[in-house]
């Protein structure tokens, strides 16, 4: 699933190639909104929102998206062949004279009154990457359930808008604690939190998100995707299991089990400097 870098990065594409102009062709090829036309009206702006998109529409529409694990928009010169899947994936066209965005296997596209944007952004916590961000109300948000998992909390978009499943295992692993702690054992939870926003915002606008300084392949994440491969810090086999997501869906989490250490149960887990 895309995290809230690709997000921001992904929108300030759509923007850059659609704002200020009329749409010559605008479709949305899902059952509830197949009827509607855009065409005529002009692309405003395009917005991330953690990890939702708002492309706002002059006479006050904005068409939301999300693309989850598979979707995603693509863009093209105007008559270049479209190559990001077959036809029937399509679930949005939106052109204009220069530029056309389209969107394949989209699973959430609405249109809806901008005054209503709330009703499907509403619940999100503070965005890491947007103007909105507050690190005091989301580690209030995160210390609202101390005993809840560390990396369930940091991935839960309630607390704090933008952090996936590769940033869980990164963060935890560059503090030196399990995913699975308590979020109230973990002593900096606000270096914690800062070190996302600052990830995050490093990884924004390149393609290849690197969270080790090094950019070499397969040297750019310290523990995502890397199990039973040598931990990047001592050597240790880099392990992998399943750890809980949204509800319904487990995710894999991976960690270092040298690095970070369990304890003895019920101690609280001291965070390193983080690196």
């Amino acid at each position: 699933m895309p995290e809230g870098d690709t997000v921001w990065r992904t929108a300030r594409r759509l923007h850059v190639a659609l704002s200020g102009a009329r749409l010559s062709r605008g479709e949305l090829r899902v059952p509830a909104f197949a009827t509607a036309d855009l065409a005529g009206r002009e692309v405003v702006e395009t917005l991330p929102r953690g990890k939702h998109l708002l492309t706002r529409l002059s006479g006050g529409l904005t068409l939301h998206s999300h693309l989850r694990m598979d979707g995603a928009w693509r863009l093209y010169a105007a008559g270049e062949r479209w190559s990001g899947g077959p036809g029937h994936q399509i679930r949005a066209v939106l052109e204009n004279a220069e530029r056309a965005a389209v969107g394949y296997r989209l699973p959430v596209l609405e249109l809806l009154p901008t005054r209503e944007e709330e009703r499907v952004v509403g619940h999100l916590g503070p965005d890491l990457l947007g103007p909105d961000w507050d690190a005091a109300e989301a580690l209030r948000r995160l210390r609202s359930a101390p005993g809840r998992d560390v990396g369930e909390a940091l991935l839960d978009q309630r607390n704090l808008a933008g952090v996936g499943n590769v940033y869980r295992s990164e963060l935890c692993f560059m503090a030196r604690i399990p995913p699975w702690t308590p979020v109230g054992e973990v002593a900096s939870l606000d270096r914690l939190v800062e070190l996302a926003r600052r990830l995050l915002d490093a990884n924004k606008a390149r393609p290849d998100r690197i969270t080790t300084g090094d950019r070499r392949r397969g040297r750019q994440l310290w523990v995502y995707g890397r199990q039973h491969r040598p931990c990047l810090r001592c050597g240790t086999p880099v392990a992998r299991g399943e750890a809980a997501g949204p509800p319904g869906a487990p995710r894999p989490v991976y960690w270092c089990p040298r690095c970070q250490p369990e304890g003895r149960p019920g101690a609280p887990v001291r965070t390193s400097a983080l690196r």
